[in-house]
């Protein structure tokens, strides 16, 4: 934890933002960057992306840390599938994603004399797919987490020793990754999965995703869930249909955040359809 406080200190006096989605990572780095700066009595800024490819739940719960930390937050709302790039699910949308919301974010960053921008990306995030990060590097956000060498679990501890109640809250990347790269991002779709997983949290399966493959639903859970959910398929199928799902299956393999990125390791570019 000292190292963090130390980097961030460090950047404080000259400004800082930081992109916010109120997940366990950048809410650590807000928490941090807000003790510091009340020590040397400096502003700090956060921003939260209010945007169509993430669930809307993820705003209230910005804005709710946000209060508890006494920061300045902004919200800054963008569409994403105005991009061409994005819209059309390449293999690299995520790229072209993060490019767009964060030319938005150094904007603002520029508009409030703030010199450094920084995000949640922690150390195992380099391990995975995410062609994201060559966006913040080319647009020079710093990632104190990923260059600290902080794993998810790491900042899981730290949270839960400051007191964030999102220190166990699993990870919510945006809707795009519910659907096979070089499927044409549908925004109705995307809304229906958003409901889809919402109903399973409410039934207690608070680890989630709802995949769609054409006409098929593919649910993942945490394969210790895999029982209970087969005990709620009747009210699953009755409200899955009802969204419009044709046909609704269950993960063997259980919950596998970025499942949708394994064609990738075999060298298949096109995604599964």
């Amino acid at each position: 934890m000292e190292q963090l406080e130390n980097f961030i200190r460090r950047l404080i006096p000259k400004g800082v933002v930081i992109a916010f989605s109120g997940g366990v990572d950048s809410s650590l780095l807000l928490k941090v960057a807000s003790i510091e700066g009340k020590k040397i009595g400096a502003d700090v800024y956060a921003v939260t992306f209010e945007t169509k490819l993430h669930p809307q739940a993820d705003l209230e719960i910005a804005k709710q840390i946000a209060k508890n930390t006494e920061v300045i937050h902004d919200i800054i709302f963008i569409d994403e599938l105005t991009k061409t790039e994005i819209l059309k699910n390449p293999i690299d949308r995520c790229y072209h994603c993060k490019r767009f919301l964060f030319e938005e974010l150094i904007k603002y960053a520029k508009q409030h004399n703030l010199k450094y921008i920084i995000d949640g990306t922690n150390v195992d995030d380099l391990s995975q797919y995410r062609p994201g990060i060559k966006a913040l590097n080319e647009l020079g956000i710093i990632s104190p987490l990923a260059q600290l060498k902080i794993d998810k679990a790491t900042v899981r501890k730290y949270a839960k020793k400051l007191g964030l109640n999102v220190h166990n809250r699993p990870s919510a990347p945006c809707l795009a990754t519910r659907i096979p790269y070089n499927i044409k991002l549908d925004m109705e779709i995307l809304k229906n999965i958003d409901k889809a997983e919402t109903f399973l949290k409410e039934l207690g399966f608070v680890k989630n995703r709802v995949r769609l493959h054409k006409n098929i639903i593919r649910i993942e859970v945490d394969r210790k869930d895999i029982y209970a959910i087969m005990e709620c398929s009747d009210k699953i199928i009755k409200y899955f249909k009802g969204l419009g799902f044709l046909y609704i299956t269950l993960d063997l393999e259980g919950f596998r955040s970025g499942s949708m990125d394994i064609h990738l390791l075999n060298g298949d570019k096109n995604g599964y359809k």
